[in-house]
């Protein structure tokens, strides 16, 4: 374990900010043939919901973003660049939103995600995430839409300290 700290890249998180749109839209575009809008981030910022960047040498790889109402969390947006996915980071920023949502109070947190999408779907079952529904013809797609994973997480105080090191 300590050799693969040793070689993990040099990550840091910090409070995503309106001046990071230009990079955070160019990693959306890249990412998603569906992107967020300027003004969906925007939007999401203003309402003052939680969002991290996650930088990589000081350049931005990746993002999140999510809201928490009463005692429910609800991540909105997780993306790593596609040039950085599978190294970790993707974990690395869900944990840190993890334990924001569970220091604001919030209990439970949720997602959606495309069933097209294993990678994602497997690292939030590996966090801990369950299935607990779909939506049926939630996100645009290509050949017209395509259905919504659900899955929710139940944040007991503690677990997130819990999770195996990265």
């Amino acid at each position: 374990m300590a050799a693969y700290r040793e070689l993990a890249p040099a990550w840091r998180l910090r409070a995503l900010r309106e001046g990071d749109l230009d990079a955070v839209m160019a990693i959306e575009k890249r990412a998603y043939p569906f992107p967020w809008t300027r003004g969906i981030f925007r939007d999401c910022l203003a309402a003052g919901y939680p969002a991290l960047l996650a930088l990589e040498d000081d350049r931005p790889a990746g993002y999140g973003v999510m809201s928490i109402a009463a005692d429910e969390a609800h991540l909105l947006n997780l993306c790593t660049a596609p040039e950085r996915q599978s190294r970790g980071l993707g974990r690395h920023l869900l944990r840190a939103l993890l334990r924001t949502a569970r220091d604001r109070g919030a209990q439970r947190i949720f997602l959606e995600v495309r069933p097209s999408n294993p990678q994602a779907i497997a690292l939030y079952h590996s966090e801990g995430f369950n299935e607990i529904g779909r939506r049926p013809r939630y996100y645009p797609a290509v050949q017209g839409r395509e259905d919504a994973i659900v899955m929710a997480m139940e944040l007991v105080a503690g677990d997130v300290e819990k999770m195996p090191p990265l």
